[in-house]
């Protein structure tokens, strides 16, 4: 008799089924946590992009820039580009929370077992990272050439509604999108270290722990909160390792700098005329910046979803 064996055939991953309303709740959360944390760190992002692109501010660090700043333009300067900052991540953090979950729900389904899933974690993250973010930045790209406009040419405009107004009558939506191509080799980067980073981390410490010590985690808001904190600040820092060369590019781009054509070519040559120490200038201030930017995103975006109501995102970590 043929010893015939039953094919095991791999379980669904059951996921779960978000609704509208938790997905305008991603949206709310994300939108929130992003304008009050980029908002929060304008004055950090001002002296970081002047040491980028101001001559007066070359070979700076962050402390003697911002003297030069308070010296030269007093409290105020600090708070340059604080409208465009806040209304663009408004809606960019919105787009990319929520597509971040809507995307690596999806890329989960398609895997079709939590085998698959597991096995593809690293695909799934990156991927609904790339085409969230890339989503978020149609909305982001005229706000932040707008914000880059005020903080690099002082007496350009007085604010968002004006700064806008002038890059739209005078260059229309080509000027306004004239850093989509360099805004995507930033933000995406950035996703990536963002959520990729931050999953591994939470995964790290699932697998480093014993069920005794994940019981004592689940009770404990100290201890969550501190794993949170953890692994947002590593996020960060990784994040913005990953785009800071671009972050420069779009800088210089916003600002007119750079050959005409094709915006590879100005790309290549702007980075080429800026060496590696050049793309890589103003690097430690926005290390600082982008660590407090995601530890902080990641913290409120939990806790606005708690408040309203909304359920936790997809889990596929490996234990």
């Amino acid at each position: 008799m043929t010893d015939t064996k039953i094919p095991v055939v791999p379980h669904p991953f059951v996921v779960p089924q978000f609704t509208g309303r938790d997905y305008t709740s991603f949206f709310l959360a994300g939108a929130l946590c992003c304008t009050i944390s980029h908002g929060a760190m304008t004055p950090i992002d001002v002296v970081k992009t002047r040491i980028q692109i101001d001559p007066a501010f070359k070979g700076q660090s962050f402390l003697s820039g911002s003297r030069q700043l308070l010296a030269s333009e007093g409290p105020r300067g600090f708070l340059t580009g604080f409208g465009p900052t806040a209304v663009g991540y408004l809606a960019q953090g919105g787009a990319k929370f929520a597509g971040y979950e809507y995307w690596k729900k999806t890329f989960v389904q398609v895997a079709g077992s939590q085998e698959n899933a597991v096995a593809n974690r690293t695909a799934i993250y990156l991927g609904a990272a790339v085409v969230a973010e890339f989503f978020a930045d149609i909305l982001l790209t005229p706000l932040e050439a707008t914000r880059i406009r005020l903080v690099s040419e002082r007496g350009f405009a007085s604010g968002l509604v004006s700064g806008f107004t002038r890059i739209a009558r005078e260059g229309g939506v080509r000027e306004l999108y004239a850093g989509f191509l360099p805004i995507l080799c930033k933000q995406i980067p950035y996703a990536i270290g963002q959520f990729t980073v931050n999953e591994y981390c939470h995964e790290l410490v699932l697998r480093t722990t014993t069920e005794d010590q994940k019981r004592k985690i689940a009770e404990s808001g100290t201890l969550r909160f501190g794993i949170s904190l953890g692994s947002g600040i590593i996020a960060g820092f990784a994040a913005a390792i990953l785009s800071h060369p671009a972050d420069t590019l779009l800088s210089q781009i916003n600002k007119g700098h750079g050959p005409t054509g094709s915006m590879v070519h100005r790309l290549t040559a702007l980075a080429r005329e800026a060496g590696f120490r050049g793309l890589f200038a103003g690097l430690g201030p926005r290390m600082i910046m982008t660590a407090g930017l995601v530890s902080s995103q990641f913290l409120m975006y939990g806790a606005i979803k708690d408040a309203l109501g909304a359920p936790a995102g997809l889990e596929i970590h490996k234990e």
